[in-house]
């Protein structure tokens, strides 16, 4: 199976305080995405600040591709990155392969005051 290493914040209102970054895969189609036991359908633009959405809960999720500079959040989050693709995350994806043992990361998000942000600002935790 292809997969995705993205990044996937729950939406219980406008902002989360926590996300993950996994291994998601994506339907034929791209409208229906996996991580592991879930299974998300897409909103199909109609969701605030949420494109999918969980098929048993019905909880509104954010699922997008990661960035470079780690602020794929649109508030500051503390983003959890799973074990089975830490490696591929922090080496492939951002760059940062002496980080690759770091479970977790603060992520400043996208609406700070500043738009520019030094490399080492994102906090280890």
């Amino acid at each position: 199976m292809t997969y995705q290493i993205m990044y996937i914040e729950p939406k219980p209102g406008v902002a989360s305080l926590e996300a993950r970054i996994g291994k998601v895969i994506p339907s034929k189609t791209g409208k229906t995405l996996r991580y592991g036991d879930q299974e998300f359908v897409s909103l199909k633009g109609t969701g605030f600040k949420a494109n999918y959405y969980d098929v048993e809960t019905g909880e509104y999720y954010w699922i997008s591709g990661c960035r470079k500079d780690g602020n794929d959040g649109l508030y500051t989050t503390k983003v959890f990155v799973d074990e089975d693709i830490r490696q591929q995350y922090w080496s492939s994806i951002r760059g940062m392969p002496e980080r690759e043992h770091q479970a977790s990361f603060t992520s400043m998000g996208r609406h700070r005051k500043s738009t520019k942000q030094p490399k080492n600002a994102l906090k280890n935790l």
